[in-house]
């Protein structure tokens, strides 16, 4: 069975972590931090910063950019049929 995401944020931050992409996160202030995902939860990201860990609470954050595209198939939510949902 396929595994299913609570969000989006949940699909693309576990892929972001299972494929070691690098990202660019912004905090609300400004900013910028450059790392990897070790881990994440409600409330929380644990990013590896220059060998490092960071944690970064989601509230403090305002955009994450990805280093590579990670794919979200819309469009197969978009293709089930009533009695599916």
């Amino acid at each position: 069975m396929a595994v299913q995401y609570n969000s989006l944020q949940d699909h693309f931050l576990n892929f972001a972590r299972k494929e070691k992409i690098e990202l660019n996160l912004y905090l609300v202030n400004g900013v910028p931090i450059k790392g990897r995902v070790l881990s994440f939860d409600n409330f929380t990201i644990l990013l590896e910063v220059d060998k490092k860990q960071n944690l970064i609470y989601k509230h403090a954050m305002s955009t994450i950019v990805p280093s590579r595209p990670i794919p979200y198939k819309e469009e197969e939510e978009n293709k089930k049929t009533p009695r599916d949902q």
